[in-house]
């Protein structure tokens, strides 16, 4: 994917395919892979930007999402976090930083910027990119984001349960969740008959 070529992906938009180098915490050793790649095999991918590494609110987050690593494969979903340093640096960065000492998903090396700017969070002051989550179902669809500036972090928990409200609606796709849903809690069902009535619907 040139860099002339690229278009802002929105949600709700199929997202291009794209490859990305990486290092694997897991495997220890370095990669790489399409995006394609990964939704044929009928996975959610979970793209987890953030500035840069040996930062400060960064580990703390990588942290975090890796705190939910077992729930997330369980729910089918691949997280590729990514940041515009490069695999090399990703890799010592594991092994310096104690919060990333059970770190296990693969960490993405846009260093040209390609893909941060694909997804709108470049910073081409800085040349960084903000922190941003995306979430893409199988389809390919952008589905779900989030960003934030660089002094604020991000968390996992909503992370999950947003995954958890857009796998429910993939599978029930004319009903919809409201706030803070989780597995098991009412949905709606948009038509005329709930039109002012969604409190008494929710039982609030």
């Amino acid at each position: 994917m040139s860099e002339a070529a690229i278009k802002e992906v929105k949600v709700g938009q199929r997202v291009p395919d794209f490859k990305i180098t990486y290092y694997d915490p897991k495997t220890k050793n370095f990669g790489s892979v399409n995006l394609y790649d990964i939704l044929q095999e009928g996975k959610w991918v979970v793209l987890f930007f953030y500035p840069a590494d040996y930062t400060f609110v960064c580990p703390t987050e990588l942290a975090d999402i890796g705190d939910k690593y077992n729930e997330l494969t369980k729910m089918g979903v691949e997280v590729i976090s990514v940041s515009t340093d490069t695999q090399y640096v990703h890799l010592a960065w594991t092994q310096a930083e104690p919060l990333l000492k059970n770190f296990k998903w693969r960490m993405g090396a846009d260093t040209t910027g390609t893909i941060s700017r694909l997804f709108g969070i470049y910073d081409e002051n800085s040349g960084l990119c903000l922190r941003g989550s995306f979430i893409i179902n199988p389809d390919g669809i952008l589905v779900g984001s989030e960003v934030n500036h660089y002094p604020v972090g991000r968390d996992a928990d909503e992370l999950v349960r947003r995954i958890e409200a857009f796998q429910y609606i993939r599978e029930h796709p004319d009903e919809a969740c409201p706030a803070k849903w989780k597995p098991g809690k009412k949905t709606l069902k948009p038509g005329p008959d709930i039109v002012g009535r969604v409190g008494e619907v929710l039982g609030k």
